[in-house]
């Protein structure tokens, strides 16, 4: 993406990519994108079968007050260019537009990244300025755009392109997501211990050079899945009450609470106290 804004001279490349996509370059995930029955089926069958088309974001929302929040982060730790986050975001946002045959008004715009020189193509496309050095990819709109039916949608063609998107999905994970069943390995040890990486190996009867050299095809190493892991079930702990700070820092292998809080604002850029209120606040009623 980068070397394709270089080559163009256009600073904006994803958000004028995003604006161009037809649900007919996403392949089968498209069909079934185009079958879906509302936006909230449309948006669950891009969660579940994004592996076929890419597998770098991950999608979900989650209905705040009148509004919903569609946001997408990295699948895996790493990092990618502005470029890439622009076009999910513009064509998440031209894809809704198109399915809905609406104009849906947005609420609010946030990018993790900082602001380019120029911000009046996000003006131009989105209808107001992005909020830049946000902590989340977000899309802000109202919550009724969930229940908007899809134009194009036929239940018929929907089992049929579903069945093809389910089989083919099957074929890729089974062959190549290697590092999601060490996660859920990894995950399944804790509290009892946190493998290492020579346990891990044993584990699934490989030398750990062979480990490592799956997990490098998959774009991941043992590290970055080892926080991954912990970041995940600090979350799913910290949602719980039952649980204070030091509890999860023992829970998950730290040292002391001090070394787990220092992670946690790593991770996420909040305190783990931090992250637990804004959580808490969150389910609260308006």
């Amino acid at each position: 993406m980068i070397a394709a804004a270089n080559y163009t001279q256009d600073d904006h490349f994803g958000l004028h990519q995003g604006q161009i996509l037809e649900l007919t370059d996403m392949g089968i995930l498209g069909y079934v994108i185009l079958h879906s029955k509302t936006i909230a089926d449309a948006l669950t069958a891009y969660q579940r079968y994004n592996v076929i088309l890419c597998s770098v974001f991950h999608l979900e929302w989650e209905v705040e007050g009148e509004d919903v929040l569609i946001r997408y982060s990295l699948q895996h730790p790493g990092q990618i260019s502005r470029h890439s986050v622009e076009e999910m975001a513009s064509s998440l946002y031209h894809l809704i537009n198109k399915l809905s045959n609406c104009r849906i008004p947005l609420h609010e715009i946030q990018f993790i990244h900082e602001a380019p020189a120029d911000i009046e193509p996000y003006k131009a496309f989105f209808g107001k300025v992005p909020r830049f050095g946000e902590k989340d990819n977000v899309l802000r709109m109202s919550k009724d755009v969930l229940k908007y039916p899809i134009l194009y949608s036929d239940a018929r063609l929907l089992e049929l392109f579903e069945n093809i998107a389910q089989e083919t999905r099957d074929e890729l994970t089974q062959e190549s997501m290697f590092s999601d069943r060490a996660v859920q390995w990894m995950k399944e040890c804790v509290p009892s211990f946190f493998p290492t990486l020579q346990q891990t190996a044993e584990h699934f009867e490989i030398s750990t050079r062979t480990l490592q050299n799956k997990l490098k095809a998959e774009l991941t190493s043992y590290n970055e899945l080892s926080v991954r892991v912990r970041k995940e079930l600090a979350i799913s702990y910290l949602k719980k009450s039952d649980y204070t700070i030091g509890d999860i820092a023992y829970l998950l292998f730290f040292s002391e609470p001090s070394a787990f809080q220092s992670a946690f604002k790593k991770w996420t850029g909040l305190t783990p106290g931090q992250y637990r209120t804004q959580a808490r606040n969150r389910k609260a009623p308006a």
